[in-house]
């Protein structure tokens, strides 16, 4: 086997950081913390080579000196280390309302996984014919996840994931909705694309149809202009390689995204 050099495009402050947060989680819950596999650093450097390009597992098992079963579980332990540090919704908003945002954004992205097999069931348990975790609009396997975004485009909040066959605005109301409501009431109103057309007030999309009056295409514009840097959301998150196509469960979706958001928030130098 031949060894090599390889830089990992990452702060050395972010690996810091996310060791130091594996060491406290590992002084609280583990019995015997000294007899781990591996360090917390290099737990932190896995996590990250896994989440930044994607590397398989198996690799990272062999490059750490590690078992493929004790890669998995320190992978999954780094997710959920991480992901806990993600902030709330009410957090996101109270911050955007002190600081005086004029709007923030709202967008959904598909996930992409494996196929699954995880068939819909109706009111009374029986099975219907379509795969849940089918998008029907995207042609692919994946989980929904809902993104805010501040008024530059920068993500600032993800939701859990949803399956793949729920509309965006169906995800919207179960995760987003409730706080985005009195959000606008407070003077900061959301900003979002047609798929979210009936929302209600506060949630501003464009008006749909064909024979538009100047006034209403006018505002169409404006409404498309102003939420134009949210489309960049999505692609901070998923330059990230592992959320282009995950190979893990796909309910651990939530948990990903919202660790990639933590990471893409510490590596602008915003945390």
């Amino acid at each position: 086997m031949l060894s090599y050099r390889a830089t990992l495009p990452v702060p050395l402050v972010v690996v810091r950081r996310v060791s130091a947060w594996l060491q406290h989680h590992r002084t609280v819950h583990d019995a015997r913390p000294w007899q781990r596999a591996a360090t917390c650093w290099t737990q932190a450097v896995l996590f990250l080579r896994w989440l930044i390009n994607a590397t398989p597992v198996h690799r990272l098992a062999a490059d750490h000196g590690l078992s493929q079963a004790t890669a998995y579980r320190y992978l999954h332990e780094a997710i959920d280390v991480v992901a806990d540090r993600a902030p709330t919704l009410e957090d996101v908003l109270a911050g955007q309302l002190d600081t005086a945002a004029p709007f923030v954004c709202l967008d959904g992205t598909l996930i992409r996984t494996n196929r699954c097999s995880a068939r819909s069931t109706s009111g009374n348990g029986a099975v219907k014919g379509y795969d849940i975790w089918y998008s029907g609009k995207h042609h692919a396997h994946g989980g929904n996840v809902q993104v805010l975004t501040d008024h530059t485009g920068f993500p600032i909040w993800t939701s859990p994931v949803e399956p793949g066959s729920t509309h965006d605005i169906t995800a919207a109301r179960t995760h987003a909705f409730p706080l985005l409501y009195p959000a606008a009431a407070k003077g900061l109103p959301t900003l979002a694309d047609k798929g979210y057309a009936g929302a209600g007030i506060g949630i501003h999309t464009p008006i749909k149809g064909h024979n538009l009056d100047r006034g209403t295409r006018t505002t169409n514009r404006l409404l498309r202009a102003l939420r134009a840097p949210a489309a960049r959301a999505n692609a901070i998150l998923k330059h990230y390689r592992a959320l282009r196509h995950i190979t893990l469960d796909p309910a651990r979706i939530g948990a990903i995204v919202a660790a990639a958001l933590v990471i893409a928030t510490m590596t602008r130098g915003r945390w």
